[in-house]
């Protein structure tokens, strides 16, 4: 059984560098973020990309969406969207004298939702049923979403005008948040001489669905031991400070994590191991995923605010207090 598992990885591996390889061809730099998209991907969950305009993060969603063979759609989010324009809405056809569904962009396997935080509360409510349920609800009938179904959101930190702040169930249905940061010296270098003369470099398709199910049945697999277990639950319980008694930390923190990010963390520390070739789990592979599950999760308070605080320099003070197995 073991054996075969290693089989199956083996195999997981190479899909997952050939997707890197085709990727790169276009993306230059930005390893973490294409291993996260990757890895959100397989987790089956919806990643949101946070970075300044120019750093690629549409580019690099459009670029995933043509290496795999599915249906890809963009939405750009502006504050007149509305829900119909998201979902779709009821169309009355005279010849039958009845109200039929147009079903709208986000019935497809990949969306790109450009700008998320530009759209009002209403757009943002009517998101959050498609990210959890995988349905959709138009007038009294609910339809179901294809499968895969993989939104793919991004959004500007430094520009607040015209934007709505994502409400935290919203942000709660991300597995991960990815912070999108400026290239090397090196690697702007190699992007202008790349890009600079070629604008339209073309990628193939490397990955078919039948191959993203194999990816994903692999990362179901890999072995978790129950120290492991213990360690990602006692992790997620250590945002809740306030509940737990006074840390360190617990006064730079209103609200910890909820009970899905056990989960999410649980399964992309699973797909972190399979990135990595092993056939189990280790407390590094919950450490390096940990930051970009927890980074939209967890609510900082004002004392944090004050002293300049991120939630990455919390969650850093959490892991220091919590036994590594």
């Amino acid at each position: 059984m073991l054996k075969e598992l290693e089989e199956r990885i083996a195999i997981s591996s190479k899909y997952i560098d050939s997707c890197r390889k085709e990727i790169n061809r276009r993306v230059i730099g930005q390893n973490a973020m294409i291993d996260g998209i990757l890895m959100a991907l397989i987790a089956e969950g919806h990643v949101l990309l946070e970075g300044v305009p120019g750093l690629a993060k549409t580019l690099t969603v459009k670029t995933l969406s043509e290496v795999i063979d599915t249906g890809f759609k963009r939405i750009q989010f502006t504050p007149d969207l509305l829900p119909a324009d998201l979902i779709g809405t009821l169309i009355y056809r005279q010849q039958t004298q009845e109200f039929v569904a147009r079903k709208g962009p986000v019935f497809s396997n990949i969306i790109l939702a450009d700008e998320v935080n530009r759209a009002p509360a209403k757009v943002q409510s009517a998101l959050l049923e498609a990210m959890e349920e995988r349905q959709v609800t138009i007038g009294d009938q609910t339809y179901p979403l294809p499968d895969p179904f993989f939104v793919m959101a991004t959004q500007n930190p430094i520009e607040q005008e015209g934007t709505y702040p994502l409400p935290e169930a919203q942000l709660d249905r991300f597995i991960m948040k990815l912070k999108v940061v400026y290239p090397s010296q090196e690697e702007e270098l190699v992007i202008l001489r790349r890009m600079g003369v070629d604008k339209k470099i073309s990628v193939k398709k490397t990955l078919s669905l039948r191959q993203l199910g194999e990816l994903k049945q692999a990362a179901q697999d890999i072995l978790v031991d129950e120290r492991i277990e213990e360690y990602i639950v006692a992790v997620i319980a250590a945002s809740r400070a306030k509940e737990g008694g006074l840390r360190s930390y617990s006064r730079f923190i209103d609200y910890g994590a909820s009970t899905r990010a056990t989960l999410f963390l649980y399964r992309c520390a699973k797909v972190h191991a399979l990135f990595e070739g092993r056939t189990f789990v280790i407390p590094d592979d919950v450490k390096s995923v940990v930051y970009d599950v927890l980074r939209h999760r967890i609510v900082l308070s004002y004392e944090a605010e004050s002293e300049e605080l991120t939630a990455d320099d919390v969650i850093s003070q959490m892991l220091k207090v919590v036994p590594v197995p």
